[in-house]
């Protein structure tokens, strides 16, 4: 201690240009340094969730969950696969080896969940596929209301209207809202008439969506114009 005593009172210029330095660059490096609550972690993690409506968890996980546990032991750089079945969803954590190149690892995931889904019932959607990351905790939540509009009024203007706004922000990801009701058109079938006509409910469901389609009927030339005919036969009056 009295060796930097002495140094510094023998060359006080530069003491001083050091101590200037050290000053100058902790200020820029405080500018310049990104804060982030939640900062990156590069965890070698990626969570799978299936939706599949109406399936109990037995049948979640012997119709769904098996198939994928069993592809995505194929994957390189895989640790541990962890799976959790309830009603009519189906989350499989995939854990890797420290190392492994996520973006391949990501790349391979969908591949082996595109060939389990070929084994899966039919109707059965494409999952969410995610890594998971700090940075995508939820750091708040808006709440919407009203007093003269309806909930689906509401859905519609958080949808459409506000998300985009967030979702234009750099680095804040606007997940859809959710709690609005979504449009539903429920059919009640008498069982007496369809035993009456012969037909299943299934024949039904069928025949309902056959006949509920958007077709494109093309063009027609009228004169020197070209006239779009388009062949609508979506059902818009639900009584």
């Amino acid at each position: 201690m009295l060796k930097l005593i002495q140094f510094a009172l023998r060359k006080p210029i530069t003491i001083i240009v050091l101590v200037l330095g050290i000053v100058l660059f902790s200020i820029l490096a405080i500018r310049k340094s990104s804060i982030d609550i939640f900062p990156s972690v590069n965890a070698p993690t990626i969570y799978v969730a299936q939706t599949y409506g109406g399936l109990s968890p037995q049948q979640m996980e012997g119709f769904i969950t098996s198939y994928y546990e069993y592809h995505f032991l194929y994957i390189t750089g895989i640790k541990a696969v962890e799976s959790k079945s309830i009603q009519g969803l189906a989350l499989i954590k995939l854990q890797f080896h420290e190392g492994t190149d996520m973006a391949n690892a990501m790349a391979e995931t969908i591949s082996y969940v595109n060939r389990a889904r070929s084994f899966m019932p039919p109707g059965t959607l494409p999952p969410f596929v995610m890594r998971y990351d700090a940075g995508s905790v939820p750091v708040g939540q808006l709440v919407f209301s009203s007093e003269g509009r309806s909930l689906n009024e509401i859905q519609d203007l958080a949808l459409f209207k506000v998300r985009p706004m967030f979702a234009a922000l750099p680095g804040v990801s606007a997940p859809p809202p959710f709690g609005g009701n979504q449009r539903t058109i429920l059919i009640k079938a008498d069982p007496e008439r369809l035993r009456s006509y012969n037909i299943t409910a299934d024949e039904l469901v069928m025949a309902i969506a056959k006949n509920n389609p958007i077709l494109p009927a093309g063009n027609i030339r009228v004169g020197d114009k070209t006239v779009i005919t388009p062949s609508n036969s979506v059902v818009d009056n639900f009584k």
